[in-house]
């Protein structure tokens, strides 16, 4: 088992022996991981949006339905956009010299790419939620949904880095904001 538990640094942290670049390649590696979970609920929400404009139902939509649909399939797109972004940049940066960078501009995608995923969820329960009940339920229901996505995903991951490690220190901000050694 690795990790603190082992004494092996965890994710983000620097390895014994490791330089900048082996570090970047490793982040990089665990960026592009952690992207692959969230591309492809991604991609069946967004194939989900686009089909129901293709149903029979799709028509007694009233105004506000149709743009929560309209606004939520754009986020969705954008989501999209966003999480394949940084192995997109990856490969146009590839070979270039810019890893490191390369992999702090994907750590940023991907956390916006996260915010737009969430409102995209929310979007989507609004949405159902509404056709299928009232816009009574619809709406608290949703905006309780988008609260718990963003805590799960930013507030209770930055609670994390306030508290103290091992060795009684705060915990580092991601490595990205540290000056790599040379």
């Amino acid at each position: 088992m690795k990790g603190p538990d082992r004494g092996m640094p965890e994710a983000g942290q620097e390895r014994p022996g490791e330089g900048p670049l082996q570090r970047a390649d490793r982040n990089m590696i665990e960026l592009l991981q952690e992207l692959r979970v969230a591309q492809t609920g991604v991609q069946i929400l967004f194939a989900f949006l686009l089909s129901l404009s293709f149903t029979d139902r799709f028509a007694r939509l009233d105004e506000m339905q149709r743009w929560t649909y309209i606004v939520t399939l754009l986020l969705s797109v954008i989501t999209a956009g966003l999480l394949v972004a940084p192995a997109a940049a990856h490969r146009m940066t590839f070979r270039r010299g810019v890893k490191q960078q390369t992999v702090q501009l994907g750590h940023r995608l991907f956390t916006t790419g996260l915010a737009t995923l969430a409102l995209t969820l929310t979007g989507s329960v609004l949405l159902v939620l509404d056709v299928a009940t009232s816009d009574e339920i619809a709406v608290p229901v949703a905006s309780a949904v988008g609260v718990i996505l963003l805590g799960l995903w930013f507030v209770l991951p930055l609670r994390l880095l306030r508290q103290p490690r091992n060795g009684g220190t705060v915990a580092r901000q991601d490595e990205e904001r540290t000056p790599a050694r040379t």
